[in-house]
């Protein structure tokens, strides 16, 4: 018997590690944007690092919730899950908040894409848990050959 090799989509990252990542990947972003603004070789908005915090919200809501398919226990993977997307949102928006010293409530639409965010993530997880129990009860069926009917 060969050994296929496992899709990387199919493994169940840890939601914590997951959101030490993409909070690692938001301050390289947010230092790279700094610098740039710093050396005055590209114009970088002031709002940019809470352009980059939304973002990696995202990115990470959107991962998280595929990586959610392959966990073994869903309820487990969304009890941990849950609290770190809270504490990237927060940290993340620390950091926005320290690299641009504009507070979320004077960073324009920026308060509301992370309410979006917020709630776009939680409908993520929901429609994964969904699919995930519509295959699962899928392949818990017998499925037999249709009846046939009689044409007259």
């Amino acid at each position: 018997m060969t050994n296929s090799p496992r899709s990387f989509l199919s493994t169940a990252f840890s939601p914590f590690l997951q959101a030490g990542v993409v909070l690692a990947v938001i301050l390289l972003v947010m230092v790279g944007g700094k610098i740039l603004q710093v050396s005055e070789l590209v114009e970088v908005e002031p709002r940019f690092p809470w352009l980059t915090a939304a973002s990696f919200m995202l990115f990470f809501a959107l991962f998280n919730s595929v990586f959610s398919l392959s966990a073994s226990n869903l309820n487990h993977y969304w009890s941990r899950s849950i609290p770190s997307f809270g504490v990237l949102a927060l940290l993340s928006g620390l950091l926005a908040w320290a690299f641009s010293s504009i507070p979320i409530f004077e960073a324009g639409s920026y308060w509301w894409i992370f309410i979006v965010v917020s709630f776009g993530y939680l409908v993520f997880l929901s429609l994964m848990g969904l699919a995930r129990k519509i295959v699962d009860f899928a392949e818990r069926e017998e499925w037999n050959a249709p009846k046939r009917r009689n044409r007259r």
